[in-house]
């Protein structure tokens, strides 16, 4: 008797498919022992709430009576969730690459062996063969045949496999001398990627890649030969003025079907926005330009109104589709618009967001961009505009929210916040970032250790290498907004727990999974950046501030140990490792700490005087007198006026009492 099992999920995912006539499976133990005991293949697929080919396969075929009796005839059919569950989708991506040989995605379909190996895969396959694809009713007794004659087969195909699976791992090598050559490298490989007349590196579709975005800013502010960091500015100009970015409601969609950022793949991520948010604040402590302040604004004014729980984290993500269309909520047509406006209102509107041009969705529709400049003078009616339109658009069937709270994306969603918060001083902002890291604290990190997951007043999930390391570094960006010191401490936990059951004893580095996760085929030690940033590259980075801040060696020296093993690779391609090249730059010139004392009111006056500078290579704690037993590296001495204190490494100078000195010392790192 055919029995879904995923009705008692908490993933907003798997609950999508609870009522599926597929016999699904959560990824356990029952699972894959059934399947051992059965000699039956898995039928192995991964998605998200949020993805949109997710849900065209879901109707197409999950909910086929007929598909679905091919499958549980067949198969032991197990649905996982990619967000809850990286572990696995790292794995099965990778492993589909191998054996499908080019690029994977959403929905994958993996068929695995009861051993949980792959023996074929997929993405996206229809019912009934188009595309100049299979049909997957047909493919799918295929797929099980094949199981059944071609044993030995597979048994090759097998150990091949695994050999690819450590020839991925990086290897370790003698004499590495690490030098900052990469980071031109990196520099040149994105010069010749950009776009120039769209921004964004390479071309449709487009991606914010936000690592990359971050690098060049800070690639630019040291002197860099090659000028990526204007590219950066020029990008962020135009994603702000493409569709990408949502024009009435704030908040980035994940990426653009064009190279001109004009029509998005309509679901906005947690992972996108965080960073996006804290380059838009750095873009605008470089150029003081309103617009960037605006995009902050509004896309702070989505996350409260949008994506904001009620215990003080945030949610995942919205979904592409509404009503089973994508991008049905945003999109309008020009006699749409024209019912809710007035002549005078319309007449800015149109040639403003392109509604005098010919539609640009789907032939029929149009998704706002802003086409044309406007004029000073038309502000307040533009103003009075978006206010109507938006209010019309929140009387609209919403597209689906993925309420599930995930470590990793609320610290990358913290980081950006906290960030933005010290460049507008915005305290509620703060606050906000503030109460996001007592949730987790409170509710995610139970007796030394993180669950990655959190749904229904349940935490879940044994948390993985980017939980430990994105939180570590996002509450070393709120500290240096607002100074706590519980956020120190809880910084230090975390990064005791990285090192003891993360690292590489043996080579250095970090696996994804800790030492006491379940056994995978498989052990990941990502160091390229992907949609969210390496984790052992965040994590390099985190540890060596933190080492620098506590004087803490044992930090410093497995952060080394991370960039001696991944050197080599990031020799040999630079560029897809931006985020351990910021912890490679600050391993050989180590970042400033600079620690602010004196009396409260005198501090703030400080704060304001560094908020818009953009200083990447500096980490500046503000202490007032109040704040008491503080570590010794940052125990400085109480005194009536304010002073600075700073150190680069082992180098320290004597105590500076304006915030231009500061700022001096801070933009010349190397002369410390």
């Amino acid at each position: 008797m055919m029995f879904n099992r995923l009705a008692h999920e908490t993933s907003p995912y798997l609950l999508q498919h609870a009522d599926n006539p597929v016999d699904w499976h959560p990824w356990g133990e029952e699972a894959l022992t059934l399947a051992r005991q059965l000699d039956k293949p898995i039928l192995l697929s991964i998605g998200y709430s949020s993805c949109h080919w997710c849900h065209v396969m879901a109707h197409e075929s999950f909910e086929d009576a007929a598909v679905a009796a091919a499958m549980n005839r067949h198969f032991i059919n197990i649905k996982v969730d990619r967000e809850e569950r990286p572990d696995l989708d790292q794995i099965y991506q990778l492993a589909h690459q191998m054996l499908a040989r080019r690029g994977g995605g959403w929905p994958l379909t993996m068929f695995l062996t009861p051993a949980q190996v792959p023996f074929f895969s997929g993405t996206y396959f229809p019912k009934q063969p188009r595309y100049q694809m299979p049909g997957f009713l047909d493919l799918l007794p295929r797929v099980a045949e094949f199981y059944a004659s071609h044993k030995a087969e597979i048994s090759e195909q097998n150990a091949q496999m695994f050999n690819a699976f450590n020839a991925s791992a990086p290897q370790p090598q003698a004499g590495v001398q690490l030098s900052l050559a990469p980071l031109d490298d990196a520099a040149r490989s994105l010069d010749t990627q950009f776009d120039r007349v769209w921004g964004g590196f390479g071309g449709a579709p487009k991606f914010p890649r936000p690592s990359e975005l971050e690098f060049a800013l800070r690639y630019a502010a040291n002197g860099g030969k090659i000028p990526v960091g204007e590219m950066a500015m020029f990008t962020l100009t135009k994603m702000q003025q493409g569709g990408i970015y949502d024009q009435l409601g704030g908040g980035f969609c994940r990426y653009s079907v064009d190279e001109r950022w004009a029509i998005p793949h309509f679901e906005k991520m947690l992972y996108d926005n965080g960073p996006l948010l804290g380059l838009y604040a750095d873009a605008y402590a470089l150029s003081a330009n309103p617009r960037l302040r605006q995009v902050c604004e509004e896309t702070v004014g989505w996350l409260e109104r949008e994506m904001l729980a009620p215990e003080g984290g945030f949610y995942s993500a919205l979904d592409a589709d509404s009503e089973h269309e994508e991008g049905k909520f945003y999109v309008w047509t020009p006699e749409q618009v024209k019912q809710v406006l007035t002549p005078e209102e319309y007449a800015v509107v149109a040639p403003h967001y392109g509604l005098d041009q010919a539609p640009n969705f789907e032939d029929k529709h149009w998704h706002f961009i802003l086409a044309q400049a406007l004029e000073p003078s038309a502000e307040l009616l533009l103003a009075q505009a978006k206010a109507k339109l938006f209010a019309e658009r929140e009387k609209r069937v919403r597209p689906g929210r993925d309420d599930k709270l995930l470590v990793s994306w609320n610290a990358l969603m913290i980081k950006g916040l906290a960030r933005a918060a010290r460049v507008f001083g915005r305290a509620d902002w703060t606050r906000r970032a503030q109460q996001a890291v007592d949730f987790i604290h409170a509710n995610m990190w139970q007796a030394q250790r993180l669950s990655a997951s959190y749904k229904d007043g349940q935490a879940k999930l044994n948390a993985y290498l980017d939980d430990y390391a994105f939180l570590l570094d996002a509450l070393l960006e709120l500290m240096q907004t607002e100074f706590r010191p519980q956020d120190l401490a809880f910084a230090q936990d975390l990064a005791d727990r990285l090192l003891s059951q993360f690292e590489d004893p043996e080579h250095g580095g970090f696996f994804f999974t800790s030492h006491d996760h379940e056994h995978l085929i498989h052990r990941p030690k990502p160091g390229p950046d992907q949609a969210t940033p390496s984790g052992n590259g965040i994590a390099v980075f985190a540890l060596q501030r933190l080492g620098h801040i506590l004087g803490e060696q044992g930090y410093i020296a497995a952060a080394e140990r991370a960039l001696t093993l991944f050197y080599p690779a990031i020799s040999g391609q630079a560029a897809a490792y931006t985020t351990l090249l910021a912890g490679l730059k600050e391993s050989l010139q180590p970042p400033i700490i600079g620690v602010v004392r004196g009396p409260a009111d005198g501090i703030e006056s400080w704060r304001a005087a560094l908020a818009t500078t953009y200083l990447p290579n500096a980490l500046i704690l503000f202490l007032s007198n109040e704040v008491a037993a503080l570590p010794d590296a940052l125990a400085k001495p109480e005194t009536p006026d304010v002073n600075a204190w700073v150190c680069s490494g082992v180098n320290c100078l004597p105590a500076v009492a304006t915030p231009a000195e500061l700022i001096t010392l801070c933009r010349s790192p190397h002369d410390v």
